[in-house]
């Protein structure tokens, strides 16, 4: 059912020690939107039964999707917290097939109310545990602009850079981590995107977690965050799609992911550039085997384009189905972790 991928060094740890909580000292959370559903069953298992005696901290690092899930994670009960985002987001329903960008971040911010119910933020900020780090692309230049002709010439200026090299698009956007008071959370890029980290606070923790999930085009992006430097905050995964860059970590790093082809910037989705090995050597990475995937309803995962391809019904109730099937996930990773010797491959 799930494939466990890991780096050199993490392979050799577990293969010495065992797969243990107390190994991993991070956690990862990719953006892809409804891609996430796979993992549902997983993070359920993770949090509320892997992590769940945890009392070392553990730094929760996501952007867009997986900055939700984060900010789940952190609340006091993440499984719960878990299950109101799944239900929000996947009830989700527009107007038509193609909703506004004004009518689909409206739908966002009632989805976070519904996420935080009345303490979440508070218990995010406090939690001394799971620490919540939502990355933010900050947008400079044409895809700053709310104007969608000015937006798309900035986009397709981002295409054309990226194809001849990341580094390329430091001039466009920079990383905006908005973490946990007191985190010393440290990442080291070769691309050299220019990081700022910002405190959680009250003020900023909704816009900033809604700026991660900030589809450009698709959203409306989010100006001006409490706390941090003025400007244009759009979707995280812009810059870290699925993570290309070294932490400062000195444990270990789980990462459950959709698919075992990480790509390290929302520009690289349709190239073959891989993200460096070495950037991985401490990562443990929890994937859907291919027959999982063509198992389910589709023979796919869901994704964004099932808001416009299927009609809101026959939409909602593939992604139930989905919900239900990814247990088969938990159950197996149960499996393994409670076995002699669980089977890793190697990230090359």
């Amino acid at each position: 059912m799930i494939d466990i991928y890991a780096g050199k060094t993490a392979a050799k740890i577990i293969t010495e020690q065992g797969f243990k909580p107390d190994l991993f000292n991070a956690f990862l959370g990719a953006s892809g939107g409804p891609k996430w559903f796979t993992l549902f069953g997983l993070d359920k298992y993770i949090f509320g039964e892997f992590f769940k005696n945890r009392s070392s901290q553990l730094n929760l690092i996501g952007s867009s999707a997986g900055a939700f899930r984060s900010a789940c994670f952190s609340q006091n009960d993440p499984v719960a917290a878990i299950e109101r985002l799944a239900k929000s987001y996947s009830q989700t329903r527009y107007s038509s097939n193609k909703p506004t960008p004004n009518e689909i971040t409206t739908k966002a911010r009632a989805l976070l109310e519904d996420v935080f119910g009345d303490n979440g933020v508070t218990e995010i900020i406090n939690n001394p545990v799971f620490k919540a780090h939502f990355i933010v692309a900050k947008s400079n230049g044409l895809v700053a602009s709310e104007l969608k002709a000015l937006q798309l010439l900035g986009l397709t200026k981002s295409y054309l850079s990226n194809r001849v090299n990341r580094r390329f698009l430091t001039t466009q956007y920079e990383r905006v981590i908005f973490q946990a008071p007191n985190s010393e959370l440290a990442v080291k890029d070769s691309y050299k995107f220019k990081t700022t980290h910002i405190d959680l606070t009250t003020d900023n923790l909704k816009d900033a977690l809604l700026a991660s999930g900030s589809i450009p085009l698709v959203m409306q992006g989010i100006k001006n965050i409490a706390g941090a430097p003025a400007g244009m905050y759009r979707d995280g995964g812009i810059v870290d799609y699925h993570f290309d860059f070294k932490i400062n970590n000195p444990g270990l790093i789980l990462y459950p992911h959709f698919n075992s082809d990480p790509k390290a910037g929302w520009f690289d989705k349709s190239l073959k550039r891989k993200v460096a090995a070495k950037n991985y050597d401490n990562v443990v990475m929890i994937t859907p085997s291919k027959k999982f995937i063509a198992s389910l309803p589709y023979g796919k995962i869901p994704d964004r384009n099932d808001f416009t391809d299927l009609d809101s019904d026959t939409r909602i109730k593939y992604w139930r189905t989905v919900f239900s099937e990814t247990e088969k996930l938990a159950d197996d990773f149960d499996k393994k972790l409670n076995s002699e010797n669980v089977e890793l491959k190697i990230i090359e």
